[in-house]
């Protein structure tokens, strides 16, 4: 399952690898002009699917276009099958892309950066900060999911450094600005 996956893009490429991939998104925007065949549209935090149907549910990018992390990811967990994968990831708002379009100006403030933005370019910015990109954090985040007892951490570690993988994450205060975005791989657990 690819939850949040946007035009598809990662679906088409599991599908082109062998896999029965479905894309959710609650977007028909962001489905672009040809979006895979049978995409639907759908909230993260509410599914419509039964109980541990899938093997793998992917969320690329989500997490931080979400205003409560801990429901989406409940509602991950529920959708995967116990021993399955939960594959997350996201930008955590400290890390030099935390503001998307308007970063790294977010450090002075994200209605500063977005009337930056506007300056520079003519146009609105496409994210609002507390509207459709939150400030997540690696910190909370870790502590919630390590909190949970429906699913365990196969792997935190940071996604674009791949020298540093895991030993960034493990320091506090320099893993949010320097990973830059965390990539988690969860099993879930039987219940």
């Amino acid at each position: 399952m690819d939850v949040g996956g946007g035009g598809g893009y990662f679906t088409s490429e599991f599908r082109r690898r062998g896999a029965q991939a479905y894309l959710f998104e609650p977007d028909i925007r962001e489905l672009g002009e040809k979006p895979p065949e049978g995409a639907v549209i759908a909230d993260g935090y509410l599914l419509p699917l039964s109980d541990g149907v899938a093997d793998v549910t992917f969320s690329s990018n989500v997490l931080e276009h979400v205003a409560d992390p801990e429901t989406f990811l409940s509602e991950l967990a529920r959708v995967t099958r116990p021993g399955g994968l939960i594959y997350v990831s996201f930008t955590n708002w400290l890390s030099p892309w935390g503001g998307h379009e308007w970063a790294p100006w977010h450090y002075f403030g994200a209605e500063r950066a977005r009337a930056r933005y506007r300056r520079r370019t003519g146009r609105s910015a496409k994210h609002t900060l507390g509207e459709n990109l939150f400030a997540v954090h690696i910190g909370t985040t870790l502590r919630q999911v390590r909190a949970r007892d429906d699913v365990t951490v196969v792997s935190a570690r940071s996604r674009y450094w791949p020298f540093l993988a895991e030993t960034v994450v493990k320091a506090p205060g320099i893993r949010e600005l320097a990973t830059w975005n965390l990539l988690l791989i969860l099993r879930r657990c039987p219940p």
